[in-house]
């Protein structure tokens, strides 16, 4: 097992213990590597967000809160190749990123038969890169923007508007919408007191503040478009 799977099935492994939990020891007997490596492995989850702490005294171990991860759930060959064309031909949607680490994450765990039903399938749905949009942000603004949303977290934005006008904004994320072919953060501003689009293509930079933002009723973003609707509307 290399590392990157051995990472996803630590937290795998602390999700299933619940409160018991499980020590070093038993991890690595488990794992079948060294107490030391670990240690490293679980400071690693530590750093990357994951929720797991050290319980300490007689009988404690490491442990993980089994809300902060989905149960395991079964995908069909098909599922799986439905998420990978669907990340091959939309590059530069929000969350691409994340949903290339669930499918790694996975591809890592299915059987090796399934696993070979799943490229088979793949491999016979192609793709013309050359038609792939580009993502125009700056550096680390799209992630920047989506972790905000996710968290419910004020946003620090160096702005700049269609004038050239260069303005410092603290924002509440309310919605990501796409119009016009280009992708917009809705949010409130604080600044101006009311809600603003930002395009994410004008976000000179962006930051994650520790202050908490506040969700605006979805009246207040005005109304979309009849076309308009949320990607799990069914």
């Amino acid at each position: 097992m290399n590392r990157t799977d051995r990472l996803y099935a630590i937290r795998e492994e602390l999700r299933r213990a619940g409160r018991r939990g499980r020590t070093a020891e038993q991890l690595a007997e488990t794992f079948e590597v060294s107490v030391r490596t670990i240690k490293r492995d679980v400071l690693t989850l530590q750093l990357s967000g994951f929720p797991v702490w050290a319980r300490p005294g007689p009988g404690g171990g490491y442990v993980a809160d089994a809300s902060a991860t989905l149960p395991p759930v079964a995908f069909t060959a098909s599922e799986v190749s439905g998420l990978a064309v669907l990340l091959a031909t939309q590059p530069g949607q929000p969350y691409a990123a994340h949903a290339r680490t669930a499918l790694t994450k996975v591809l890592a765990v299915v059987p090796p038969a399934d696993r070979a039903r799943i490229e088979r399938l793949a491999s016979r749905v192609w793709v013309n890169q050359a038609d792939q949009p580009t993502a125009p942000e700056a550096p680390g603004v799209r992630v920047t923007v989506e972790d905000a949303l996710a968290a419910g977290r004020v946003l620090w934005l160096r702005y700049v508007d269609r004038d050239g006008a260069r303005t410092q904004r603290r924002v509440d994320p309310q919605v990501l919408g796409w119009t016009g072919g280009h992708w917009y953060l809705i949010a409130y501003c604080h600044e101006r007191g009311a809600i603003r689009w930002f395009r994410l293509d004008r976000i000179a930079e962006a930051r994650l503040t520790q202050q908490p933002s506040l969700d605006r009723p979805v009246a207040d973003l005005g109304v979309p478009p009849d076309t308009a609707h949320p990607v799990l509307d069914e």
